[in-house]
């Protein structure tokens, strides 16, 4: 009999992180009958989404979910300090992994423990593999332009002692390894430059990251050369596009919620809607609504738009669905758009992308959105909102040239704690819809977008770049216990 080796994935709890952790899991498994995965979930105070997602999966073989939630009252104890919450949140979990491993089967003559794969805020894991004498390898569910970045100023941070504060508010532009474009202070992401513990922390993880054995990326060789050639050290796998094609989660639609969405579609003609959705934490306030809402109708383009209504002002949450969109649009408006365009709620946002009829995407830039855009062909009109989508949105507009600017540098608290939100105005948005929709027989951005489409697919098949990257990936696991 041989021996299987046996992967613990620890991923954020974040439906997204969670997500793209079980999709990268599976096909490692579909690779090699000799491995087995236990994805050990930890659970928020709040719910984003993680539990109903796991309830939509049917059985897979050789992968087991494993519960690992610690006590309320312990989780309770750190909701006082938002800045050091997630950090002891994770740090709370090592016991539960530990009584996990102690209990495993792993000491049998058929099973050995191979390794470790960690989400990339989950680097205080290492310690666990460390102390069971396996390595640990990172899962990171952003692109390698983002990595590059997070090595280029942990850098600057820790061995050049440089004061990254000061590229806030200021109108310079970098030399980053990766890009091919100076890259201006204005699109870097909060984290970077903010003097506070959460950023401390965030680059405490970029140091530990490289104490891995490995790191998987969620990208391809073809979309992000310059960033992967300047990635060495620990060694990188590009093994994207992970995308999920089956979709769950929280406040996913019932089955005739989605089907009346895509009878719509059925409706339209090829590539003529323009589809509008920022992700599952994304939403605006009334006075955005309406702008977004003029720029729409005076575009005179179909549309489908996802719209949510904000959690409570200063809780984190996830946005729901309005009961009546109609009070926070300006009057009228559904009347006059009916037929051109559709209201929804939570979006069944693959099953739209890889629709016909979908011929530009209005997005928050999330990298799993753009991963799922760009698998379809399917252009993007950037409108980041935190995290690293304005650097997302820079790298689709300037280095790749598969999206248009409606904003690169606009940012939203994710706490939800902004006092003076910036207003985009509609015609700064229509603006931007026109460009992406307009001229499809002469759109360069359209055409880039469909020859990203086929290295995509490209690349997870056979004799493919990714295809052979999780092979090497794979090889290394293995010798692990060899």
């Amino acid at each position: 009999m041989r021996t299987k080796a046996e992967l613990v994935f620890i991923p954020s709890p974040a439906a997204g992180h969670l997500i793209s952790a079980v999709e990268i899991a599976k096909l490692i498994l579909n690779r090699d009958e000799r491995l087995c995965i236990s994805i050990l979930i930890m659970k928020l105070p709040m719910d984003f989404g993680v539990q109903s997602y796991i309830e939509s999966l049917s059985s897979i073989p050789r992968l087991q979910f494993v519960d690992i939630t610690v006590d309320e009252n312990t989780i309770a104890g750190f909701m006082s300090n938002k800045e050091t919450f997630f950090t002891n949140f994770v740090r709370s979990h090592k016991p539960k992994v530990k009584d996990f491993l102690n209990n495993s089967s792993f000491s049998r003559s058929d099973s050995r423990l191979a390794g470790f794969v960690l989400d990339m805020f989950c680097t205080s894991m290492i310690d666990v593999a460390n102390e069971f004498c396996v390595p640990s390898y990172i899962f990171f569910t952003s692109n390698a332009a983002f990595l590059a970045l997070c090595f280029h100023f942990e850098s600057l941070k820790k061995e050049h002692h440089v004061d990254t504060s000061k590229c806030k508010n200021s109108n310079e532009e970098l030399t980053i390894p990766g890009f091919k474009n100076p890259y201006p202070t204005k699109f870097l992401p909060r984290l970077t430059t903010d003097q506070s513990v959460i950023t401390t922390t965030f680059f405490d993880s970029v140091t530990r990251i490289k104490e891995t054995k490995g790191i998987m990326v969620n990208t391809f060789a073809d979309l992000e050369p310059l960033p992967l050639r300047s990635l060495s050290v620990p060694p990188i796998y590009p093994v994207g596009p992970v995308v999920n094609f089956k979709e769950g989660g929280h406040g996913r639609n019932s089955q005739s919620e989605t089907e009346s969405i895509i009878k719509w579609l059925d409706d339209q003609p090829e590539s003529s809607v323009v589809f509008l959705c920022f992700g599952s934490m994304g939403s605006f306030e009334m006075e955005q609504i309406r702008e977004i809402a003029i720029a729409l109708e005076c575009s005179g383009h179909r549309f489908l738009w996802s719209l949510r209504r904000p959690p409570p002002k200063g809780q984190i949450g996830l946005p729901s669905n309005y009961e009546n969109a109609e009070e926070v649009l300006p009057e009228g408006f559904i009347e006059r758009t009916n037929g051109v365009g559709k209201m929804i709620g939570w979006a069944p946002q693959v099953a739209v992308l890889s629709h016909p009829a979908v011929g530009g995407f209005v997005s928050h830039c999330g990298w799993n959105s753009v991963l799922e855009s760009l698998y379809f062909g399917v252009p993007i009109a950037t409108w980041p909102l935190y995290a690293e989508q304005q650097m997302n949105a820079f790298e689709l507009v300037k280095e790749l040239g598969v999206g248009v600017e409606i904003r690169m540098d606009y940012f939203k608290d994710f706490h939800g704690n902004d006092e003076n939100v910036e207003i985009v105005g509609a015609k700064e948005i229509e603006s931007g819809i026109r460009k992406l929709m307009e001229n499809a027989d002469e759109n360069e951005i359209r055409r880039k977008a469909n020859e990203m489409k086929e290295k995509c697919h490209g690349a997870m098949k056979e004799g493919g770049s990714s295809y052979a990257a999780l092979g090497l990936l794979i090889k290394d696991v293995i010798s692990n216990i060899s």
